[in-house]
């Protein structure tokens, strides 16, 4: 286990190297927006390495538990040399233990971290883009524009060049027509333009923009002057023109319910609300249930003509000041996205068009010629990847993933190959790996593998032939030289004659014992 200033020299280590790494792939940006976005987003990955270690260190430092004090008090305290050969003591236990272990410097990490968020962004799973927005070039709105032509208030069809200009000219919407289905049409805009900005400028700092624009936000709203809403709903109530209230419809000269149709299903139904009766159905139900009340006093009337006075049902009926306000501070969080992205805006609106006025054979050159960089783009990448090192001997690679110098590779003589049979053809390169590998799992199944146990006696056989014929003069000696009862067991019989087995017992037998 390190220690802790072990661990901290380690965090810093880590820190300047990432930090270098960062540098230089924001120095290099890539030749196409799909490189530079790439390019972009691993540096941001390194960024947050950074910010992690950076966090790990000051908590040490900050020393909440006293462990770090306690460990400079221990290296430089009155008993530091105790302290020193002590810790020895663990070090070389460790590396006696672990001495078959090969020690790894931090480089080999940091090239596998590197490589492994080289391998997420080409797999495409580190950052997306759609076909439309050319790798955070263009805008991508086709799915906010089919819905935007669902909603209940959009009575004129416009085409997608003009939605991509008013898309956020949310202001002109009446605020009497912003229901459920508006606010998720918002609330979609909002998703994906903050999603787009992340994923296109990944350093962009959004939250930050984000806390700006609700502190304007709520200073306007208390002031009433946020576009497209009124603060008072009964001046917006009396801006929109709202319906005149119910009123009662005098029945002291009707006889029967015939003679109230005249009046109309409005006319009736208002006078319904208003007695706090129920208010649906056909002209003759309401007439019914309207005459049914005239000269009847109210405590008498049937409960099943009065209407519902539930309270949470009222109160769903018309939109709350809380939900007012935060689909008001939903069109802010649009209006500040909408102009963050003006230029990307402008530059999809001169795309869109341009690809609607080609023509067939400019499609067709175009799409080839876009089939040809994406070739071009692949065999770059890997000529790169062939062009890291020269290696024409096939030299084995160190830990830096370069080629050992190649007098150590001639000094542990790598450059001789030696096949086993055995181990099916495995060529072992060097005479260390070869000799290693008869104590190494791929030997010792080949001769499980054949009935034969792996022992000393085979060392240096690799030949299935050579083995079996060994193996069978092993077991032949051993028969050869296995204990024989009949002819090496000794008895002695009363005149202290000493015989073997097989003639004491061909005397007892004759009785001449």
């Amino acid at each position: 286990m390190n220690s802790l200033l072990e661990e901290t020299r380690l965090l810093y280590e880590e820190i300047d190297r990432t930090r270098v790494a960062a540098v230089n792939e924001v120095a290099k940006p890539g030749r196409t927006a799909k490189e530079k976005v790439h390019a972009e987003h691993r540096a941001m990955k390194m960024v947050d390495r950074i910010v992690d270690c950076s966090t790990m260190v000051t908590e040490t430092l900050d020393d909440a538990d006293g462990a770090w004090a306690t460990e400079v008090q221990a290296i430089s305290g009155p008993n530091e040399f105790s302290e020193f050969y002590s810790r020895l003591k663990m070090i070389r236990e460790r590396h006696r233990r672990g001495a078959a272990e090969i020690a790894e410097p931090m480089t080999v990490d940091f090239v596998t971290v590197e490589k492994s968020i080289a391998a997420e962004i080409s797999g495409g799973g580190l950052v997306r883009f759609s076909g439309e927005e050319g790798h955070g070039k263009y805008l991508d709105l086709h799915g906010l524009y089919d819905q935007y032509l669902n909603l209940t208030f959009v009575l004129e069809k416009i085409e997608y060049t003009e939605y991509i200009t008013r898309f956020d000219q949310l202001a002109d919407i009446p605020a009497r027509a912003k229901n459920a289905g508006y606010r998720k049409y918002v609330e979609a805009m909002l998703a994906y333009l903050i999603d787009f900005r992340q994923r296109s400028t990944p350093f962009a700092n959004v939250e930050a923009g984000m806390k700006t624009v609700n502190a304007d936000f709520d200073a306007a709203w208390t002031a009433g002057t946020f576009p497209g809403w009124v603060a008072d709903e009964a001046a917006e109530a009396a801006a929109a023109g709202a319906d005149a209230p119910p009123e009662e419809l005098d029945l002291s000269g009707v006889g029967s319910a015939a003679e109230l149709h005249p009046h109309g299903l409005e006319r009736l139904k208002s006078a319904l609300v208003a007695l706090g009766l129920k208010s649906g159905g056909t002209l003759e139900q309401r007439a019914e249930r309207l005459f049914s009340t005239n000269g009847v006093p109210r405590a008498q009337w049937p409960k099943k003509i009065l209407a519902a006075t539930d309270k949470k049902k009222k109160k769903a009926s018309k939109p709350a000041g809380d939900t007012r306000r935060e689909m008001a501070s939903l069109e802010a969080r649009v209006y500040h996205m909408a102009s963050v992205l003006a230029e990307t805006r402008m530059v999809t609106r001169e795309n869109v068009e341009r690809r609607q006025a080609r023509s067939v054979a400019e499609i067709e050159q175009e799409d080839e010629q876009e089939a040809a960089d994406m070739a071009v783009d692949e065999s770059d990448s890997d000529d790169e990847d062939r062009s890291e090192f020269y290696n024409p001997k096939d030299i084995p690679l160190g830990w830096d993933g370069k080629p050992i110098p190649y007098w150590l590779y001639k000094l542990h003589g790598l450059n001789v190959r030696y096949s086993c049979e055995i181990c099916g053809n495995y060529v072992y390169r060097g005479p260390k790996a070869y000799q290693q590998h008869f104590k190494e799992w791929r030997h010792a199944h080949g001769m499980r593998c054949l009935g034969i146990p792996n022992t000393v006696h085979f060392q240096n056989v690799t030949l299935i032939n050579d083995a079996k014929a060994l193996w069978d003069k092993l077991k032949s000696q051993k028969t050869t030289e296995a204990f024989q009862e009949g002819e090496e067991e000794e008895y002695e019989d009363s005149l202290g004659n000493v015989v073997n087995k097989k003639t004491y017992e061909d005397l007892r037998r004759q009785g001449l014992l």
